[in-house]
């Protein structure tokens, strides 16, 4: 895996997901399904979309006890996906046991990275809301310091804290960014984001982008902007 930009196929179905698809002739991009589609679709929707030859996001946000997780991610261990995530907020023994489960018979499992804080999510929000009064990126640090220590292959940041990450957890230690937009483009409910060109220096290895390419005009053709300024 290499740097790369993840369209979040955020649909209610899957027939509105495999048309959108259609529309990406000779290439095969990298998609994430997340509640909406997994809920509304089931989990044949990742068999399906992997059969296509897509490599899978799948981005359930996994946060309950440690035992209930651990059994929920040996259950999404054999669909396909190539990357699962969770909170990194519940705890590094739940993260440990997520491992656990997802870990297959024979040693191999997907790629697991840590929700550290919501792209949606501010200070204020932090402080007023979570009653978490440090810093906000000192607490994503923490967290994926946390996520790393719990043995996972990295953790979903904002692109502002993306060197950091790295600095701390090392080059290899994956960081993937949502929070994207083109600086001509709209941040809808995003408070901390960068343009794709922008996350290409700070050193994201995989940008996540809806609605700058799902609800674009030319939906391919925003992709392809956004392949050329993020991977060049």
């Amino acid at each position: 895996m290499g740097k790369d930009v993840i369209i979040a196929c955020d649909f209610p179905n899957a027939e509105t997901t495999l048309a959108f698809l259609d529309r990406f002739t000779g290439r095969k991009p990298f998609v994430k399904i997340g509640m909406e589609l997994f809920y509304g679709a089931g989990p044949d929707i990742v068999r399906t979309i992997k059969a296509r030859g897509h490599q899978v996001f799948l981005d359930l946000k996994l946060h309950d006890i440690p035992n209930t997780v651990k059994k929920a991610m040996t259950v999404l261990r054999d669909l396909g996906a190539d990357i699962v995530n969770l909170h990194a907020a519940g705890t590094a023994q739940m993260m440990r046991a997520a491992l656990e489960g997802l870990t297959r018979p024979d040693g191999t499992r997907p790629l697991l990275i840590a929700v550290t804080q919501l792209t949606s999510t501010d200070q204020a929000a932090l402080e007023n809301e979570l009653l978490i009064r440090e810093p906000i990126d000192q607490v994503v640090m923490h967290y994926a310091m946390n996520a790393k220590k719990a043995g996972l292959d990295g953790v979903v940041c904002s692109p502002l804290e993306a060197a950091k990450v790295h600095e701390a957890c090392g080059a290899g230690f994956l960081t993937v960014t949502p929070g994207v937009r083109f600086a001509d483009g709209d941040r809808g409910d995003q408070k901390r984001v960068m343009t794709p060109a922008e996350a290409k220096r700070v050193g994201s290895d995989y940008i996540v982008v809806g609605r700058p390419i799902t609800a674009a005009a030319d939906p391919v053709a925003a992709y392809e902007r956004c392949l050329s300024e993020f991977v060049g």
